[in-house]
C-alpha cells in the first residue's frame, strides 16, 4: 500500500469525533437518502472479469452424540452447493434471514473453515483454493480479508489501535518495523480517523469508528477481494450512510471488490449492483440490481422485498401489501426434500416435494431456482421446469422423455431460459 493517495479523501475530517448523531425518525429520512448525499449506488460493470469463482461450495459441521464416544450422528448443512461470481473491482450482496449461511460463506471464502466440498478460484490461480494447503494460502491471505459484523468484538479490548491495524502488516513482512507506525497512521486517515490516535484503546471509541478501525485492519495489505460481514448492522442509520460512502470511496481508490453480507436490503441496494438471495443454505435466486427490486421471480424474494419499510410511502399513508411466510425455517440438521422452501411457500405443489429446482438462468443475469417462477401475481398455475427435467406436473418421471441439459455453473450464458414461452432463447 505504498501507493496510497490521499488527495481524494483531504475533505474527510482527521479526527476521532466523527459527527455520529442519532437520526430523528420525526424527520423520515430513510438510508437511500443519506447514502444519497454521499454517492450514487454503485453500477454494474458487465464486462468485468471474475476476481472470485465459486462452483457448488458445501460446508456440513458434523453433529456429535453425548456420551463417551461422541459419535457423529448427522450434519448442520450450512451451505449446500452454491455457485457465485464476484467481479473484479465490483459487488454482491448476499442476502437472507439470519442462519441461511451468509456468514459461513463469507468465512469459507476467507478459509476461516475448510469447506466440505466444492471448488473456489480466486483471480488468474487456476489452483481450487478451497483446499489449498496453509501454506499456499499465505499469499493468498493478502489478497482476500474480511470485515467483521461486530465492531466490538472483532478488536482486541488489551491492543491499541496501532497494534491491530499493524498485525497484518508484521505477520506478512510487507514492511520494515520502524515503517509500520507511519503506515498505521495513514491507514488511519484514509478512514476518516485521526492518525495521532494509534495509541488508544477500542473502548475509547464509537461504534462507527470501532468500524472504522476494522476497515482499515482489513485495507492494511491491499486486498483485492474484501468480505464484509454485515459491516453497518450494528450502526445507526446516519453512521451506516458514512461507513457505506467510506466503502465506496475505497472501491473506487484501489479496485475492491466486496462481497457485502447483508440483511438490510436498502444497504445492499445503494451498494450492490447484483444480489443473491439465500435460504437454508443454497441461492434460490440471483440477479441484477433492477431485476431483483422490480422483477423478482422466487416467492422467498418477493416475501423478503414485501418486508422492507418505505420510508416515502408510510409519510403520504399508502402502505405495500406484506406476504406473510407462515411456519418457522426448517432445521439444516434435517431439510425438506424438494424445494428447501416449500415448507412455507404458498405456491407449494407435489413437485416441489420430489424434485430439487435447479438454479436456472432465466435472463441475460438472472438466475432462480423455482418451479413455479414468476412475476409476483402472474406466477404459473404448472411447473416451468417439467419438460427441461422430464417430469409431470406431479414430479414424476415421464417415460421416454429426455431431460436438457441444465448449466448450473457460476458463470453467466448468452443462451437462458424464458419462463413465459419456456424455451431456451439467445441474447
Amino acid at each position: 500500500m505504498s501507493d496510497l493517495n490521499l488527495d481524494k479523501f483531504e475533505d474527510r475530517p482527521a479526527t476521532a469525533e466523527v459527527s455520529e448523531t442519532p437520526t430523528d425518525r420525526r424527520e423520515q429520512i430513510s438510508f437511500a437518502d443519506l447514502a444519497a448525499k454521499g454517492h450514487k449506488p454503485a453500477t454494474l460493470d458487465v464486462n468485468a472479469k471474475p476476481v472470485l469463482s465459486v462452483d457448488n461450495l458445501k460446508m456440513y459441521f458434523p453433529v456429535k452424540s453425548s456420551g463417551l464416544l461422541r459419535r457423529t450422528v448427522g450434519y448442520v448443512q450450512a451451505v449446500d452447493g452454491i455457485s457465485f461470481q464476484v467481479p473484479s473491482g465490483g459487488s454482491l450482496g448476499l442476502v437472507g434471514e439470519s442462519g441461511c449461511g451468509k456468514s459461513t460463506t463469507g468465512r469459507l471464502i476467507t478459509r476461516l473453515y475448510t469447506p466440505t466440498a466444492g471448488t473456489m478460484k480466486f483471480g488468474d490461480i487456476q489452483e481450487d483454493i478451497a483446499h489449498m494447503s496453509p501454506r499456499k494460502l499465505k499469499p493468498l491471505r493478502r489478497n482476500v480479508q474480511m470485515i467483521f459484523q461486530d465492531p466490538y468484538t472483532s478488536l482486541n479490548p488489551r491492543h491499541t489501535v496501532g497494534a491491530i491495524v499493524g498485525a497484518p502488516l508484521s505477520v506478512h513482512n510487507v514492511v520494515p518495523k520502524n515503517k509500520i507506525l507511519p503506515r498505521v497512521q495513514e491507514l488511519l486517515e484514509v478512514v476518516g480517523l485521526n492518525p495521532e490516535h494509534y495509541n488508544r484503546y477500542p473502548n475509547e471509541f464509537s461504534g462507527g469508528q470501532r468500524q472504522r478501525i476494522g476497515i482499515a485492519r482489513a485495507l492494511t495489505l491491499n486486498p483485492k477481494l474484501l468480505v464484509a460481514d454485515e459491516p453497518v448492522s450494528a450502526l445507526d442509520v446516519s453512521i451506516q450512510a458514512q461507513v457505506i460512502n467510506l466503502l465506496q470511496d475505497l472501491q473506487r481508490e484501489f479496485d475492491i471488490a466486496f462481497l457485502f453480507i447483508a440483511h438490510d436490503l436498502a444497504v445492499v441496494r445503494h451498494f450492490c449492483p447484483e444480489v443473491a438471495v439465500m435460504y437454508l443454505g443454497k441461492i434460490v435466486e440471483i440477479a441484477d440490481r433492477e431485476t431483483i427490486y422490480g422483477r423478482a421471480h422466487h416467492p422467498y424474494t418477493q416475501a423478503l422485498l414485501s418486508a422492507v419499510p418505505d420510508v416515502k410511502q408510510a409519510a403520504i399513508g399508502g402502505r405495500r401489501e406484506r406476504i406473510r411466510l407462515e411456519g418457522d425455517v426448517p432445521s439444516p440438521i434435517n431439510p425438506p426434500s424438494g424445494c428447501r422452501f416449500r415448507t412455507r411457500c404458498s405456491l407449494a405443489q407435489e413437485i416441489c416435494a420430489k424434485v430439487e429446482p435447479p438454479l436456472l438462468q432465466i435472463g441475460p443475469r438472472h438466475k432462480v431456482a423455482c418451479h413455479f417462477a414468476g412475476e409476483l401475481g402472474h406466477h404459473p398455475q404448472t411447473p416451468v421446469t417439467k419438460e427441461l427435467l422430464g417430469v409431470d406436473d406431479q414430479g414424476s418421471p415421464v417415460p421416454g422423455s429426455t431431460p436438457t441439459p441444465v448449466e448450473l455453473g457460476p458463470t453467466w450464458s448468452d443462451r437462458w431460459f424464458d419462463v413465459k414461452s419456456k424455451t431456451m432463447v439467445s441474447a
